[in-house]
């Protein structure tokens, strides 16, 4: 299990200063603080979304601790078994594993043990195939051993381009993040995009496909979705560097509204927009679903809206006044950590299987 990092603060709602507060204590404050009354969502749903998002955002990376059950309701004030529950059904989807004794802990959006776990057991089962092979053929294993190194000492070899399907939740951002990643691959790569909705929907998964990526959080249900024998990398991601200098520049008397498209996403919008404007005060939250919306927007200065509500937004914010998304782009350090090596593999197994003749 790696090493547990200390957690950024996108979402550290109650601001607590202990710099002596151990990762554990500090994920144990955020959680509790950003938990928001007075906002017109669950605080089942919240707490769900924040540690959904939180894994999405790479604030919460695999292997790290969550506080228990108790902790974490007492801390903020909520029924134990509102806890429970929201822990069991992230369980339940792969975000969350249980080891016994020691806690629940982040996982890798898995039920079994990772990708990469799960391409080494297929390698050495092709290994096993390999040896057995040749010792059918009557070659000693030391023959293997040699051709096997010798092809290892060549290096990459040039392979067929990938074919990547990124699946997110609005086409257009989906888009935008696939633009993105695209800068990490192979100049004939190619990433086509569609939607978990649609999806759901019965639109035909865009094939062919060697690699599928999503958000980090939704990497369970997307797995279920696409076809057998397509690896499902989750990314996290991170403010876009435009929004953060957008929010830094905000006036501190300006009246700033914030309108989520998902419940779960609320109680997270708001300490995020603060990380980068802590200079404004008067910041209020509204669900894209609310029926007041219209009137809420008539009350503010500045809209900062969730990707996905740009259009009602525009539609009901009265002339003159500001708007801006709240963007966020692809966490480059996970495209590198995470997608690239999942790349690469399939890109060696590729070279093997055209190498070997048929």
């Amino acid at each position: 299990m790696p090493k547990l990092q200390p957690v950024p603060d996108a979402y550290e709602g109650s601001r607590y200063s202990d710099t002596e507060q151990t990762p554990d204590e500090r994920i144990l404050a955020n959680l509790a603080g950003a938990l928001d009354r007075t906002l017109p969502v669950p605080l089942g749903t919240q707490l769900r979304g924040l540690i959904e998002f939180g894994i999405a955002l790479g604030e919460l990376p695999t292997g790290q601790r969550l506080p228990s059950v108790r902790e974490l309701a007492e801390r903020a004030g909520i029924a134990h078994m509102t806890v429970a529950t929201v822990y069991r059904e992230l369980r339940e989807s792969g975000l969350l594993e249980a080891k016994p004794g020691a806690g629940t802990y982040v996982g890798d959006g898995h039920n079994s043990d990772g990708l990469r776990s799960l391409a080494i057991r297929k390698i050495q089962r092709r290994v096993e195939m390999l040896f057995n092979e040749a010792e059918q053929l009557g070659l000693p294993p030391s023959v293997v051993s040699s051709l096997v190194n010798a092809r290892a000492a060549r290096g990459p070899a040039p392979t067929r381009p990938l074919r990547l399907a990124m699946v997110g939740n609005f086409i257009e951002t989906t888009q935008q993040y696939a633009n993105r990643i695209q800068d990490h691959l192979g100049s004939d790569d190619t990433i086509v995009v569609t939607t978990v909705d649609s999806l759901h929907a019965g639109e035909a998964f865009p094939l062919p496909c060697d690699i599928c990526v999503t958000l980090a959080h939704r990497r369970g249900e997307v797995e279920h979705l696409v076809p057998n024998g397509i690896p499902v990398v989750g990314l996290s991601f991170i403010p876009a560097e435009e929004t953060r200098a957008q929010l830094a520049m905000l006036d501190p008397m300006a009246r700033v509204g914030l309108v989520s498209v998902f419940p779960e996403f609320a109680a997270l919008m708001k300490p995020g927009v603060l990380r980068f404007a802590p200079h404004v005060s008067a910041v209020n939250v509204r669900l894209i679903t609310a029926p007041d919306l219209a009137a809420f927007l008539t009350q503010i200065d500045v809209a900062i809206y969730a990707s996905g509500a740009e259009s009602t937004v525009r539609k009901l914010l009265p002339p003159g006044r500001q708007a801006l998304e709240f963007r966020y782009v692809p966490d480059p350090h996970a495209i590198r950590a995470t997608l690239l090596p999942v790349i690469e593999r399939l890109r060696s197994s590729i070279v093997s299987q055209e190498e070997v003749p048929s």
